[in-house]
């Protein structure tokens, strides 16, 4: 899952992004609403996660705007005004999809951007299987021949997007776009690096094979 935080207050937008990046999502983050919008134009979210009171451009515009988007993302507006009109205001008028008030629980909102993300067309079944591997999306769990398999919040979602492709091979641009963020220079070793963990992790045989020019894919 791909998340953007529009948050002008930098420790909060910070606090938040890494409290999602645990929890195996790929996050950047936008302190104001121009680049909130122009961020959502290059790249597609699964969620924005948007505060109303952004500088140059309000939370308020950019969700009108983005509502004009054929594909828009799925928009969580988290903000101070928290009262019934304000919320009826938000979900009604402006088109945000779900409304959260300041101050807010941490644990709160992850089920939120959850909840958010399984309303996208296409949705996978909650439990991927392949090769005696069980993936649990919901429990966010791994086995391998029902052997419970600890795995890093960016493994997991390495191994995720492999095994919703099904045996189609995953470009390692694409891995780096959808498990990392706009951050990560994709000449690093960082997906290499993941896959060959999870190739230790998951055992013998291997899994997961390498093609040259087409990225990543889990073999039979």
């Amino acid at each position: 899952m791909r998340v953007l935080v529009a948050e002008d207050h930098h420790i909060l937008a910070r606090t938040i992004a890494t409290g999602l990046r645990r929890q195996a999502m790929a996050v950047d983050v936008a302190g104001s609403g121009d680049e909130a919008e122009r961020m959502c134009l290059l790249t597609d979210y699964d969620v924005l996660i948007l505060d109303r009171d952004l500088p140059v451009m309000t939370g308020d515009e950019v969700c009108r705007r983005l509502r004009e988007l054929s594909r828009p993302p799925r928009i969580l507006m988290l903000t101070a005004a928290g009262e019934i009109t304000d919320k009826v205001y938000g979900l009604t008028a402006l088109g945000a999809d779900d409304y959260l008030a300041k101050p807010f629980d941490f644990a709160e909102l992850v089920a939120r951007v959850r909840a958010l993300s399984r309303r996208a067309p296409k949705e996978p079944p909650v439990a991927l299987r392949h090769e005696g591997i069980t993936l649990d999306r919901a429990r966010r769990e791994v086995s391998v021949d029902g052997r419970p398999l600890e795995l890093t919040p960016k493994e997991f979602a390495v191994l995720q997007l492999l095994m919703e492709a099904r045996g189609a091979a995953v470009p390692h641009d694409e891995l780096v776009r959808t498990v990392w963020d706009e951050h990560l220079d994709p000449r690093t070793g960082a997906v290499r690096a993941a896959v060959s963990r999870l190739r230790r992790k998951l055992g013998d045989p291997v899994l997961i094979t390498a093609d040259k020019g087409q990225g990543y894919r889990l073999c039979d």
